[in-house]
């Protein structure tokens, strides 16, 4: 993509989207845009007077997606490119039968760190989903696990007791709650430590490097406390790095 070249990224998921303006390598402007919230889609609409490209990394419905797919058509003239989980994505392989299983944010944040760390991996990304995927040195995807994130591991809780109820507002952390409010977020933020934990002694003692992104990555990144990168943009990287693939192999054939 050139430096004059005005890209619109959106990361969509199933009830809201995070986009970003890109020109060249600069992010000109960012923010979130709910299709219920017509203040955020007019944020959105007025982010460009003209743009280049749109591109979408969405695990929303089809209809959803239809449906934004003719807002941004409508607004800028341009048809979404759509990025869709991939067997092969340059040097990274998919350890999935069928990768069209595996949502592509998944597959674009392993695709944003394979193409900014050199050596094993392992991609945290913390939001609706607690995703923990690992990738060799050689690109390929040795697995992951999906955990509930904090926020669905909440509201289970209290739709399925009576008795767990509070209204302080507390801090994730690791110690034992001295309140039911306490109790339940620091449960929470054991569980969320613990999956890591766990996840890494499985990973065997190969070293790899940890990247964190998500809305709750940095706080679940300060309570492992062990070296790692925090790297918010791991999806809109990828979705960057697919299409460059995609746009370099249509000027080749």
């Amino acid at each position: 993509m050139s430096e004059s070249t005005y890209c619109l990224q959106l990361d969509v998921g199933n009830s809201s989207a995070k986009w970003r303006l890109v020109c060249g390598e600069a992010v000109l402007a960012r923010g979130n845009y709910r299709p219920d919230d017509k203040a955020s889609q007019a944020v959105l609409f007025k982010c460009a007077e003209q743009l280049d490209h749109i591109w979408v990394a969405s695990v929303a419905a089809s209809a959803a997606e239809d449906e934004l797919s003719a807002l941004l058509e409508q607004r800028w003239g341009i048809a979404p490119w759509f990025a869709r989980t991939e067997a092969q994505t340059g040097s990274l392989l998919n350890s999935y039968a069928d990768p069209t299983r595996m949502g592509v944010d998944r597959w674009l944040a392993m695709l944003g760190a394979w193409e900014r760390e050199a050596g094993r991996l392992c991609v945290i990304d913390a939001g609706s989903a607690l995703t923990i995927d690992i990738v060799s040195a050689t690109g390929q995807h040795e697995g992951g696990y999906i955990i509930p994130g904090p926020s669905l591991m909440e509201r289970a809780l209290l739709l399925d007791t009576d008795r767990v109820r509070f209204e302080e507002d507390v801090d994730f952390g690791l110690t034992p709650g001295e309140s039911t409010a306490e109790a339940v977020r620091h449960g929470i933020a054991l569980a969320q430590a613990g999956a890591v934990e766990l996840a890494l002694q499985q990973a065997g003692s190969e070293p790899m490097t940890l990247l964190f992104s998500g809305g709750a990555g940095e706080i679940l990144r300060q309570l492992v406390q062990r070296s790692s990168l925090w790297a918010p943009d791991l999806v809109f990287e990828g979705l960057a790095a697919m299409a460059a693939l995609r746009q370099a192999a249509a000027s080749n054939s």
